[in-house]
Formats: C-alpha cells, structure tokens, sequence
C-alpha cells in the first residue's frame, strides 16, 4: 500500500462525494448527530470549483482517493470547509498526516492560521484537533468570517453550543 498526498486534480472531483458520504457514517451511534450520516456533501461541481482555486487536497492509497480537506481563503487564515477520510481508513493517523500536509501546503501560499468549526465534544471533532495544537477560539477572537460560518451553521440545522471555531498558528 502506498500513501500519498497531493493537490486535488479536476479528475478526482468525481470521487470525493462518496467519501464524505462514508465518513459521516461516524455520526450514526449519536442519536443527536446521526442525522448527517444522510445529510448533504459537497458536490461535484464545488469540488471542481475548490480544486480550480488549488484549495483542494487529497490523501491517496494506491492512487485511490481516500480522503480529502477543501478550504477557503480568510484575509491571511485558510479555513478548513471539510476534511473527510473515508470510514475505512480512520483510526489509522491517516487523518493528522493529511491536516499536517495541508498545514504545510498553506504554509507555502503564505497563510499563517488554520481555522475551522467543529463538534465541541464529539471526540474526533474538537478534541482531536486539539490534540493537533488547535485552540478554540472565543467569539472576542474570532474573525468576522468565522461568526458568519457559525450562523451559517446554525441556519442549516446545527445547534450553536454545540459547535465552536479553533485555529491553529503555523509557524
């Protein structure tokens, strides 16, 4: 087995569905987020679109797509929309290695945080990016951009305080 990671090419868009439809599998055993186990993914047409404007990147075995992370630009914050591995390949530290990756990547295009929202108490939300040297974020500290992606959040169904935004300082 060979693992890579890499930009996401045009070509892989078609794929990348069907593994955040796999990861969210993981949400099936908490009756009060199960729900996103069938909820929408990111679609092949925005997916083209990420890897158009080179905020795309993939994790690979074997040259099959196994997971990927899709950002945005914030002033100098790359801000995580989604990170999927598929449910198959989680557990394994494929995970971190591909956030460490893209925290490199932004790195390179001159982006001093990382930044996302996440699940506050779901283990493999907050605590783990924690565990990977993210610090939540206060409403005090955080960026216009990220309180508008918490209300978005909250208009698509996901309950406030269960939510909270983090970043991580790249150096």
């Amino acid at each position: 087995m060979t693992l890579l990671f890499r930009p996401t090419a045009a070509a892989d868009c078609a794929a990348l569905p069907a593994i955040e439809r796999a990861a969210s599998q993981r949400f099936l055993p908490l009756p009060e987020l199960a729900w996103l186990a069938s909820g929408s993914v990111i679609t092949c047409e925005q997916h083209q679109q990420y890897s158009h404007d080179e905020l795309s990147w993939l994790a690979l075995s074997d040259d099959d797509p196994i997971g990927f992370v899709v950002a945005e630009a914030q002033g100098t914050s790359l801000f995580i929309v989604e990170i999927s591995l598929h449910i198959a390949w989680q557990g394994q530290g494929l995970g971190r290695r591909l956030l460490i990756y893209v925290a490199e990547q932004a790195r390179q295009k001159g982006f001093t945080a990382l930044t996302l929202t996440t699940f506050r108490d779901v283990p493999w939300n907050a605590p783990w990016y924690a565990r990977m040297g993210f610090e939540i974020l206060s409403e005090a500290t955080s960026s216009a951009e990220i309180r508008h992606k918490r209300t978005e959040e909250t208009a698509h169904g996901l309950a406030y305080e269960s939510r909270c935004a983090m970043r991580l300082t790249l150096e």
